[in-house]
């Protein structure tokens, strides 16, 4: 039984190894807030990120999908072309540390082995775990409540890749995150005994943040069976 065993193990290593391969690289670029400090444009980086990125390529239209990305998270109201928002003048300056894993979905055929250069839209889509500093305002001023949370999210991105010099992917991506948390921009402290006095601003939306950037992978593992679902 125990050789039996062995042998099972041994051939599905094998076809796995024959069937699949792997996107390895990182992501440069940069971040913005949206929420109830700063500015609200969707697309306006202001500070850098960057992460490393793997794909497993498990057909010619969709990969499975896992990033790490670390970013400053900056807002000035003073950008914002919300006069009461100007006028109050508040400033957020934090850090985050964002995992997400998910699929991504191809909009043409994307072979890696064909031998000729390809390229294709595709979107990206999963959960996201981020690791943020907590935050109030006391007097217009930020200060930190000396702890860290995790806030879960929603990655939504739309991108461009191409194939174009060996083993080497590059792309270009834009990247919504929205968060099931408003504590990520110090409107709400996340103690309760902090929130009845220094809870600010729209209370029942959550915050969002955005990703723009570049990506490059190498691409390495056995020229791969795709499979048809």
């Amino acid at each position: 039984m125990r050789h039996l065993t062995l042998l099972i193990i041994s051939i599905l290593s094998i076809q796995l190894s024959q069937a699949q391969i792997h996107e390895i690289g990182g992501f440069a670029g940069g971040s913005n807030l949206i929420g109830d400090i700063g500015a609200t444009d969707f697309i306006a980086p202001n500070a850098p990120a960057l992460g490393l990125l793997y794909r497993w390529n498990r057909s010619t239209r969709h990969s499975w999908r896992a990033s790490v990305i670390y970013s400053d998270l900056k807002a000035y109201d003073s950008k914002s072309g919300d006069p009461r928002r100007i006028q109050r003048d508040y400033n957020f300056d934090s850090n985050l540390l964002e995992i997400s894993a998910g699929m991504e979905f191809t909009f043409i055929d994307f072979d890696l082995h064909s031998g000729e250069k390809e390229w294709t839209p595709y979107l990206y889509s999963g959960i996201t775990s981020t690791r943020h500093g907590n935050y109030y305002f006391i007097n217009g001023k930020q200060a930190a409540e000396g702890e860290s949370s995790w806030a879960f999210g929603i990655p939504m991105s739309l991108g461009v890749k191409a194939r174009i010099i060996g083993n080497f992917v590059i792309g270009v991506e834009v990247g919504a995150r929205y968060t099931f948390s408003d504590e990520i921009d110090g409107s709400m402290p996340s103690s309760d005994a902090l929130k009845p006095q220094y809870q600010i601003g729209n209370i029942n939306n959550n915050d969002w943040y955005m990703f723009s950037g570049f990506t490059l992978t190498y691409t390495f593992g056995e020229n791969p069976c795709y499979c048809v679902n």
